[in-house]
């Protein structure tokens, strides 16, 4: 478990820049490193905000597109090209615009995929791709993903897991199905916390008044089961990018010294 760090930016595009340029730097280090890089994204407006810097970047030519592994968090079960969906609102903001390798890009399945409405056996499938993707040195059954991205619900859900929700409570499966979202649509594909955990860096992103008391909440000692966001960690970094709004109601003593 590392101890979660905080970086806050005066207000949310700026966020989204600096964390588009930070992800850069990442993934260009992880394919110097061994030949590739493996990111899951996250929706929402934060998620999509920083896709979009990233589309914008100058340095954004910097990555080898064809070597990078994209994976989702979570999905919302909906048909193929639904609007609503997370991977059809990250290819409308960044993936359409770059050179992806399709085979690399790891979509969870659709309601109208092979597995019809059937989404525990659609979270099995996926739950299967990783498996197949991890390497013998690699944790908990997933690949060592270099970034794992999450927004921060006002609810201080990540991914789909919600409070309370029996997802949140799972500790042996890398992925579930979710009913019965708080939150619309009700039905879900979702990483578990145990696979969550299992990157080297998750990165929790969280702007606007409405996510100040999730961010609180959970950077204030707050248990996993209540607030879901206080159990992503990654294993050897967890950050936390937020804008002064969201940062606005944390503890003086968590808010950190230097802001950008």
């Amino acid at each position: 478990m590392s101890t979660p760090q905080l970086v806050v930016h005066r207000d949310k595009e700026l966020m989204a820049q600096a964390a588009a340029a930070r992800l850069i730097t990442k993934i260009v280090d992880a394919q110097a490193a061994r030949g590739a890089a493996s990111v899951v994204l996250t929706g929402g407006r934060n998620g999509n905000g920083l896709l979009a810097a990233l589309r914008e970047a100058p340095a954004r030519d910097a990555v080898d597109w064809s070597r990078l592994d994209l994976w989702w968090g979570d999905e919302r079960f909906l048909p193929e090209g639904d609007p609503e969906r997370n991977v059809t609102q990250a290819r409308e903001a960044l993936l359409d615009s770059v050179p992806l390798d399709p085979a690399r890009v790891h979509a969870m399945p659709a309601s109208d995929g092979p597995y019809g409405h059937d989404v525990e056996a659609a979270a099995d499938a996926y739950a299967a791709e990783l498996a197949a993707a991890a390497l013998p040195g690699d944790h908990g059954g997933v690949p060592t993903f270099d970034v794992l991205m999450l927004g921060v619900g006002p609810d201080t859900h990540v991914a789909s897991l919600f409070p309370e929700l029996p997802a949140v409570r799972e500790t042996e499966r890398t992925v579930v199905g979710v009913r019965g979202a708080p939150k619309p649509p009700p039905t879900r594909v979702s990483l578990t916390l145990p696979a969550i955990r299992a990157a080297k860096e998750v990165w929790l992103l969280a702007a606007g008044e409405d996510k100040a008391k999730a961010a609180a909440i959970a950077l204030s000692g707050a248990g996993e089961v209540q607030a879901p966001a206080a159990g992503a960690y990654g294993r050897s970094r967890t950050l936390w990018l937020l804008d002064a709004a969201a940062a606005s109601e944390l503890p003086r003593a968590l808010y950190p010294p230097a802001t950008a």
